[in-house]
């Protein structure tokens, strides 16, 4: 019998080990696996979508179906060699401003062979970081690339001061931009720019940041916002993605959804061809 006991203690005294080290293994596993970060996936478009291109729905596509003559709104562009990525966050951009503006000094050569010679300024919001010569240099650089509106054979541009200029490229915070563009009847929601009279109104935030496609190529997503938006001078309107793979034409709101083309800021090619695709109804 008292064989029979001290087997009996010893099997308690194994069961009660085992079942601890279960209940310590069971207790490590309750840990997140790897402490598990949320994924940053960046969405394809900006949480508000009134696009500087996009049709102004309610909110931005008052500017496509806008209440005045000669309200256009915008769209965006292909990466840069030489791309950066954005220097600033959403919450450094500036949301509004005191509405005058500071305008670049000097002017530059005419580019373009045209007869239609256009003559333009460039001006900033006052208070900005980025100085209105700064931001000259990028506009007219964009504006004398060969692959730009110059290929079509009838426009040619010249930066001005003073006088009166065909056009202004202006430079402004979303709040500014929301209120130039709403006298158009345009809703551009503090996101996006727009193209009314005669001012090109580039909205500092895109002009900051990009939209998710360009996030790391800023420049060439500035280069699209002005060819989009003089496009819009100029009497070009919206089309749409030509097909899988093929270049996106600078008139398609790209901010929308690349539809299958591929990221492009210039409106022709290297062979003098306009790239474009079917309207949009």
């Amino acid at each position: 019998m008292g064989g029979v006991a001290a087997l009996a203690v010893l099997v308690c005294v194994a069961t009660l080990v085992i079942n601890r080290t279960a209940s310590t293994a069971s207790g490590s596993d309750d840990r997140p696996a790897a402490a598990a970060r949320p994924s940053r996936s960046a969405p394809d478009e900006p949480s508000k979508t009134p696009d500087p291109s996009a049709k102004p729905s309610s909110t931005a596509a008052g500017a496509e179906h806008s209440k005045e003559p000669g309200a256009r709104t915008s769209g965006m562009g292909a990466p840069s060699a030489g791309s950066s990525a954005p220097a600033s966050s959403p919450d450094s951009v500036p949301s509004s401003g005191p509405g005058t503006f500071t305008t670049a000094g000097g002017g530059s050569g005419t580019v373009g062979r045209g007869s239609r010679l256009l003559r333009y300024e460039v001006v900033v919001e006052d208070g900005l970081k980025q100085s209105a010569a700064d931001v000259a240099k990028q506009v007219e650089g964009i504006l004398a690339d060969p692959r730009g509106w110059t290929a079509d054979g009838e426009s040619a541009f010249r930066r001005v001061t003073g006088g009166t200029p065909d056009f202004v490229v202006r430079l402004a915070t979303p709040g500014t931009v929301d209120k130039i563009c709403g006298r158009y009847g345009l809703d551009t929601g503090g996101e996006v720019n727009c193209s009314v009279g005669k001012d090109v109104v580039v909205n500092l935030r895109r002009w900051l940041l990009a939209t998710p496609v360009y996030a790391h190529d800023v420049a060439a997503y500035r280069a699209l916002i002005i060819n989009h938006e003089v496009g819009h001078f100029l009497g070009h309107h919206h089309v749409t993605c030509p097909g899988a793979g093929k270049p996106a034409p600078v008139m398609m709101q790209q901010i929308k959804g690349m539809h299958g083309c591929v990221p492009n800021v210039r409106p022709y090619d290297r062979e003098g061809r306009l790239i474009t695709g079917p309207a949009v109804p």
